[in-house]
């Protein structure tokens, strides 16, 4: 029972990794689905003592990289979901606050994914640099390269000094 509930508490951090994988909400919604199943059929994998937050970050990550594949190869397609989400507080604090995050959120999906991934492990999640490496399965310099590419590209892209 400790494991469904270790699972249950990190799952809002589970969904914003998926969201910064992933770029749109509802693709991230269905990622981080994925990923819960595919632990919970695989309970027995997970080492007790080690930590399932990183083990839920590669299967999360592992499960992304196959739908990208398969997406590369379909083509592309339209999400109407984001364009049909409109603001509905007038307040002109949070509507410049969503405003923002929306470029934010633009921006982090321009990135090729393999920055987009070491931002979100670095800059959102919080990892160190040795722990996203591991999580994304690459040595801790190349972590650095894309982390370094990523926030140099999201500052131009912001406008700002990189």
């Amino acid at each position: 029972m400790a494991f469904e509930q270790d699972l249950v508490a990190l799952l809002p951090r589970l969904r914003r990794f998926a969201r910064g994988l992933a770029g749109h909400h509802a693709d991230a919604d269905d990622l981080c689905q994925a990923a819960v199943e595919r632990a919970l059929v695989a309970r027995q994998q997970w080492q007790p003592g080690t930590r399932l937050d990183s083990w839920m970050y590669r299967i999360t990550r592992n499960l992304w990289i196959d739908r990208h594949r398969a997406n590369a190869r379909r083509g592309p397609t339209a999400n109407i979901d984001d364009d049909a989400v409109q603001i509905a507080d007038d307040g002109h604090r949070r509507m410049e606050a969503q405003l923002e995050l929306g470029d934010i959120d633009r921006a982090m999906a321009r990135l090729p994914p393999e920055q987009r991934e070491a931002v979100v492990l670095v800059l959102v999640e919080g990892y160190s640099y040795r722990e996203a490496a591991d999580i994304a399965s690459v040595p801790v310099g190349t972590l650095t390269s894309r982390l370094g590419r990523g926030r140099e590209a999201l500052a131009n892209m912001l406008g700002e000094a990189a």
